[in-house]
């Protein structure tokens, strides 16, 4: 049985290590769908979350932005959950991209 694109999403962000960030982007190339990082976004927002094995909070704008409309908290959560594993932030509350992202 052939996997849904939101399964797909969340078997890449499953693999994101803790203390890591991926792009929506990044996470659609390594799906084999460049052009839908706006899709990765809706699979983020409909993923089960943490409890369901989905850390979506990893996945953030390519500027190393927080989503506003994080499903699980808002863009407060995310970061806390966030620098609860380590990752860091710049003075402009972006992510350090130069440290924390994932690269596979």
């Amino acid at each position: 049985m052939e996997r849904t694109f939101f399964e797909r999403a969340w078997d890449v962000v499953r693999q994101i290590p803790e203390g890591r960030v991926a792009t929506y982007g990044q996470v659609a190339r390594l799906m084999g769908a460049p052009r839908c990082a706006r899709q990765v976004g809706y699979a983020m927002h409909g993923s089960p979350g943490i409890a369901g094995g989905v850390p979506c909070h990893r996945v953030i704008f390519s500027d190393g932005s927080l989503a506003p409309g994080f499903a699980f908290g808002g863009p407060g959560e995310q970061r806390r959950m966030l620098e609860a594993e380590g990752v860091r932030f710049l003075p402009n509350g972006r992510v350090d991209m130069k440290n924390c992202s994932w690269e596979v």
